[in-house]
């Protein structure tokens, strides 16, 4: 994780060095903590819980006219995610290494929880007023393309499994998150080319990042060979504390 962190740090500077020097042109980082949930589509899968993360990454403004910015940049999204409780039992988490003795069926009520790490990548129009003292107030609606590296899980409810062990769950989520969002907040001027940035965001996910993989237990079907794979649609959500520094 650290050799990431230091790579992308490394580019970005070798990047700020390369370009000419331009008004029109500037970069930052955030350190941004958020709050996630996640929630599908069906009714008998529901939220359950949050997850505390964080961003962090560097970020780039490229203004077109004076409070006009098209921004773009690169980070990680650490901890993004979620707990959802299955109402009907079944078999779930099928691509992961649990304990021999639940792949079998696994209760009603049973409760998954996922910690997932994203490379993000953001497309966003910052439009800014002009400045009042050292204030200035943006919003900033974005889409966001999230890129999974790791993820992370818990089983929550079933009595064979410690509620506190992590599994390896990359394959239970897809490999693609697309979101769009929404952030509004202040830049508060330090010296002509620094600033500090704090604003609120939300963050809405459009895309499954959930496998489907698994079989949802109903009874009147038979068990297990007559019973459909689930199907439903799980999206991640968060709000974001916004917090950086633009040069």
């Amino acid at each position: 994780m650290m050799k990431k962190i230091v790579a992308l740090t490394a580019f970005f500077a070798a990047l700020t060095l390369i370009l000419p020097a331009q008004e029109d042109i500037r970069f930052g980082f955030q350190l941004s903590p958020t709050f996630s949930w996640m929630n599908t589509s069906s009714s008998r899968i529901n939220p359950s819980g949050t997850n505390l993360g964080l961003k962090m990454g560097m970020i780039g403004e490229f203004y077109f006219r004076e409070n006009y910015a098209f921004v773009s940049g690169i980070g990680f999204g650490f901890n993004h995610g979620g707990t959802l409780q299955h109402e009907v039992g079944g078999r779930y988490w099928t691509k992961t290494e649990l304990p021999t003795d639940t792949l079998g069926d696994q209760g009603r009520g049973i409760k998954l929880k996922y910690g997932i790490q994203y490379v993000e990548i953001p497309l966003a129009l910052k439009m800014r007023t002009r400045e009042f003292g050292y204030l200035r107030y943006f919003l900033q609606p974005a889409i966001t393309l999230g890129f999974k590296t790791q993820a992370q899980g818990k089983v929550i409810g079933e009595p064979k499994v410690d509620s506190e062990e992590k599994f390896n769950i990359r394959r239970e989520v897809n490999a693609l998150n697309l979101s769009w969002g929404l952030d509004g907040g202040i830049e508060y001027t330090l010296s002509e080319s620094t600033s500090l940035v704090a604003g609120l965001g939300i963050q809405v996910g459009f895309t499954d990042v959930t496998d489907d993989n698994g079989t949802p237990f109903d009874a009147r079907r038979g068990w297990p060979d007559r019973n459909p794979r689930e199907d439903s649609k799980g999206k991640v959500n968060a709000f974001i504390l916004r917090l950086g520094i633009i040069f």
